[in-house]
């Protein structure tokens, strides 16, 4: 019963790190947010958390960021497909930018997130070495 409630309690730890850093990277670039950013967010920064989990060898810096965008640009589209096409609140709308898909995803956002990925990785590995007490992390680069 403690291991379930220590994982619970390291999911949602996780899950609201992941959320508010969302927010607050969109609070930076846009000047505001919405509460679907913070799940989102949430979701993706578990996920990304999970890449290393689920290769079983040890898998690259560079091919975990690679990773993390395609997990947060289907995160974004599938969030914004549920909040802005099915809910019609309309909360972002990239239909005016290069390279947009369906005004929910873009590139120039997808390259961002190729680089924000890299802090998402050492923020997810370090809160799990210091507060959760798991494995110090170690990389590669490719």
């Amino acid at each position: 019963m403690l291991k379930l409630c220590n994982k619970t309690f390291k999911y949602i730890l996780l899950f609201f790190v992941g959320g508010y850093s969302y927010c607050g990277v969109e609070l930076l670039f846009r000047g505001y947010s919405h509460i679907s950013m913070l799940i989102a967010g949430g979701i993706c920064f578990i996920l990304i958390g999970l890449i290393k989990e689920v290769f079983p060898r040890k898998i690259s810096i560079v091919s975990q960021m690679v990773i993390s965008t395609v997990i947060i640009t289907a995160v974004e589209l599938i969030a914004g497909l549920v909040v802005n096409v099915w809910l019609g609140l309309k909360i972002w709308d990239y239909s005016n930018l290069p390279y947009d898909f369906m005004g929910q995803i873009c590139l120039l956002y997808t390259n961002i997130w190729f680089a924000l990925s890299f802090a998402a990785i050492l923020l997810d590995d370090y809160l799990k070495y210091f507060l959760l007490g798991e494995e110090k992390p170690s990389y590669k680069i490719f």
